[in-house]
């Protein structure tokens, strides 16, 4: 990396400054002369520059410098969703604010960088895009023990300009690992991989996880000086989970340095021995699964067709058991209630994993969590996973359904069992709730059942990070369902013991960990302010095109603020309030003889265009948007609500008020 010439002479001047501070020169020339005192009289040799950077090492002076020195890094390097403008050539679309960060010297850090790539030869031919044109771009994402980080985002190409360092932190108090330094052999026992997750943008906002990565570190442990250099293969993700992607060029170094190196034989021994453990542990569950299996169909032949999961592949093909995907999950400050944390779940994108050729089968891909979070949108059975550890977070019974929907859809939704025995369903892809009160089929036919509201038709299984069950229930119907989940003639458990031998935590297991949900990045203010701008210039071009003439009324806009805001809290507590207070403002805002129309309307991204696109295919919006008549005044509102993750829920209501003219 070159630096300009002022920036060089800047640089330079800001080290000569710090030696000074710490008067550097004197003690060099201190130790200069006691070193040619006590080494250079009897022979007169020659002092090398390396002889006087061994005695400066020996007397603590170049640790001291280095304790002075701060490191500085990138808040970039954070979640970050840009802002809702079109991306241009020019990618790095903010600011980057700078942090300095002063380096804990007890504490031991991997400095990873990634350093550029290559042989991503599905972008050989991607043109080079013109200054001022959109472009594709790639987003690296990583997570390691807690911490997550994130690449600036660079145009894809078949050689991806990456340059960009992230300071891990490989020892947490968090963790239990105590406070002292640790060494090589401490962080030798430190099993969890650096997870590395790469995500391409397109030129429309739409996400695709290109791969999923998961990368041993602990070889650094091993390299001559604590720095090693690796090239990461990458692998596709779900049918092309074979196939190479591309290369990522990689350097590890701890800091500070290790006293003491381990031998290249020590740590394959060591990731052989884990490797086997894990394997076994995995065949004995794999064995158990069968046997549990083989007494489930000896029940009732029919349960061989029943959705009885208890496998499922990520999106690196590989199959783990389904109570691997769910784990306890605290939001922290970020959500405060179970409800809330449905509602932040339901503006997650939904998107079923692709199937490449026809036949209308259903591709399977149960994503790890940093995948599904880096993306921002997923499978239902990734949204009932994340609701699922959510809830668990928040302290209640929690459990994935596994089953069928309407026309025999497969499906996966949320079950929470209270103490009082109330079963409530939840839908994770809208947030919604519902009480299950089961249907005695013995009843007479007279005797008034309940009727469910809910879609769901059937299910197979139920589970969480602890529990699996197998509905043996003569019928597999959700209205007839009895969760007592404590009879074993309705309910087959598998052993709690066989899932904790292959589901964290207390397990050296493959199942990655779970990252830590981000704070959004997003100004709801300054994103609901430029959507709006941009509706309304939409909306005037629409019109004019039709040959009508645009007039907005600002006052009616602000009004429909009170509309947006209750709608989102009804759609997050299930309480509607404020409705009072808006009609009678509307009405006030409206003259007598007037008619006023509106249209709210909700959506979980934040591309206008898009968002007008789908608005103009309802009759009623576009009723009003082309409302012709005398006086007309048209009004638009909206409201980004953010949530964690940089997912938003995005409200708009268009109106307009006009005289009627009979």
């Amino acid at each position: 990396m070159s630096l300009p010439p002022e920036k060089a002479s800047e640089l330079k001047q800001i080290i000569h400054q710090q030696l000074v501070k710490m008067d550097v020169h004197g003690r060099i020339r201190e130790v200069l002369a006691e070193t040619i005192r006590e080494e250079l009289a009897p022979e007169h040799q020659q002092l090398s520059t390396e002889d006087l950077i061994k005695a400066l090492r020996q007397r603590g002076i170049i640790d001291d410098v280095m304790k002075e020195l701060t490191f500085v890094t990138d808040m970039n390097e954070k979640e970050r969703t840009s802002a809702p403008k079109p991306s241009t050539h020019i990618v790095d679309r903010e600011p980057a604010a700078l942090k300095k960060t002063n380096i804990d010297p007890t504490r031991r850090y991997l400095y990873l960088q990634v350093l550029g790539g290559k042989a991503f030869l599905e972008h050989l031919q991607e043109p080079e895009p013109l200054p001022g044109q959109t472009c594709s771009i790639f987003t690296l994402c990583l997570h390691f023990r807690n911490q997550r980080f994130r690449t600036k985002p660079v145009p894809c190409a078949c050689e991806p300009d990456f340059h960009d360092g992230f300071l891990l932190e490989v020892h947490k108090e968090s963790l239990g690992d105590g406070s002292k330094m640790v060494d090589a052999t401490t962080m030798l026992s430190i099993c969890d991989p650096v997870h590395m997750v790469l995500i391409k943008t397109d030129t429309f906002g739409e996400t695709t996880l290109v791969a999923s990565y998961f990368l041993e570190w602990r070889s650094v442990l091993a390299a001559e000086n604590g720095v090693t250099n690796v090239a990461v293969e990458l692998l596709g993700v779900g049918t092309e989970s074979k196939v190479s992607v591309g290369v990522l060029n990689i350097r590890l170094e701890i800091y500070p340095q290790l006293n003491k190196t381990l031998s290249p034989e020590v740590t394959n021994t060591q990731f052989a021995l884990e490797r086997q453990k894990t394997a076994e542990k995995e065949r004995l569950f794999l064995v158990y699964a069968k046997q549990w299996w083989r007494e489930y169909l000896q029940i009732r032949p029919t349960h061989n067709v029943r959705l009885v999961k208890i496998f499922a592949q990520d999106e690196n093909g590989v199959n783990r058991p389904v109570c691997s995907y769910i784990r306890p999950l605290r939001a922290g400050r970020l959500l405060d209630t179970p409800r809330q944390a449905a509602r932040f779940v339901s503006v997650l994108g939904y998107e079923r994993a692709l199937v490449i050729g026809g036949g209308g089968g259903k591709q399977e891909q149960w994503c790890t969590l940093l995948a599904f979070l880096s993306r921002n949108k997923g499978d239902c059975e990734d949204h009932a996973n994340l609701l699922c550890s959510l809830l668990l977070g928040f302290g209640l019974e929690a459990f994935v359904c596994v089953g069928t929907k309407a026309k025999g859809v497969p499906h996966t939704w949320v079950m929470t069992c209270g103490t009082d025995g109330t079963i409530t369903f939840w839908e994770s892809l809208t947030g919604h709730r519902y009480i299950h009160i089961p249907i005695n089929p013995d009843t007479p036919p007279l005797v008034e059942q309940p009727k469910p509201l809910y879609p769901y038709r059937t299910i197979g299984c139920i589970f969480n990070h602890q529990k699996f069950l197998g509905n043996c229930q003569p019928s597999d119907a959700v209205e007839v369902c009895v969760f007592d989940l404590h009879d074993e003639s309705k309910w087959k458990p598998m052993s709690e013991e066989a899932i904790k031998s292959v589901c964290p935590p207390g397990t050296t297991s493959s199942v990655p960990p779970f990252p830590p949900l981000c704070a959004s990045t997003v100004d709801a203010a300054v994103a609901s302010n430029e959507i709006e701008l941009q509706l309304r210039i939409l909306v005037s071009e629409h019109r004019k095109d039709l040959g009508l003439s645009t007039v907005w009324d600002d006052h009616l806009s602000y009004l429909l603020s009170p509309a947006l805001a209750a709608y989102e809290l009804e759609r997050t507590t299930g309480i509607s309030a404020g409705n009072e207070e808006f009609q009678d403002a509307v009405r006030r805002a409206v003259p007598d003889g007037h008619t006023f129309k509106g249209f709210p309307i909700h959506f979980v991204y934040r591309n206008a265009r898009r968002a007008f696109a789908t608005c103009l295919r309802s009759p009623f919006c576009e009723e009003i948007i082309c409302c012709r008549g005398d006086q007309v005044r048209l009004a638009v509102r909206v409201r980004v609500f953010p949530y964690p993750e940089s997912a938003c829920a995005v409200w708009i209501m268009f109106a307009c008020k006009y005289r009627s003219v009979l």
